[in-house]
C-alpha cells in the first residue's frame, strides 16, 4: 500500500466512531505534540482532544471527498479534503508525519465552507467540538 493510501486510511480512522472512542488508538494516531485549530478558532492540544473524543456521543462517519496530498518534506505530508454535511460542508487540512514509520497526525484544521450548499444525500457528522470540527 502506498504512503498516501496509508495516510488516507489513518485520517478516515480518526473520523470513525470506533476510533474516536478508543483512547489508545487515538494516542497511536495523534503525535504527542498534536494541535488542532477548530472551526471556532479554538486551539486544541492532544490531551484536550483525547478527553473530548472519548466522551463524544457516537455518530456516523461523515462523507469525505476531494482528497489532495502534498509532500512538504521527507516524512511530512499535507492532506486536504472536503467533508460534506447535511447543513454545511467544511474543508480540512492535516499534517501527517511518516518519518518514523506509521503515520501520526501533527496538526489539523477545519473550516466551514461559506455559502456552499451540501450535496443531496450527504451525511453530517453531528460533531461540534474536537478534531475535524465539521459543523
Amino acid at each position: 500500500m502506498d504512503t498516501y493510501s496509508v495516510i488516507r486510511d489513518a485520517e478516515l480512522a480518526l473520523l470513525s466512531p470506533a476510533v474516536r472512542g478508543d483512547a489508545d488508538r487515538l494516542r497511536a494516531l495523534l503525535h504527542p505534540e498534536f494541535v488542532e485549530i477548530g472551526r471556532s478558532g479554538r486551539r486544541w492540544t492532544r490531551e484536550e482532544i483525547l478527553g473530548a473524543l472519548v466522551n463524544e456521543e457516537s455518530s456516523e462517519t461523515p462523507t469525505v471527498d476531494d482528497w489532495q496530498f502534498t509532500d512538504l518534506a521527507d516524512g511530512l505530508t499535507l492532506v486536504t479534503y472536503l467533508i460534506r454535511g447535511d447543513e454545511r460542508d467544511s474543508r480540512h487540512s492535516s499534517l501527517w508525519d511518516t518519518s518514523t514509520g506509521a503515520p501520526v497526525m501533527r496538526f489539523h484544521q477545519g473550516t466551514v465552507v461559506a455559502g456552499r450548499h451540501p450535496a443531496s444525500g450527504s451525511r453530517h457528522s453531528g460533531r461540534s467540538t474536537g478534531p475535524f470540527e465539521s459543523g
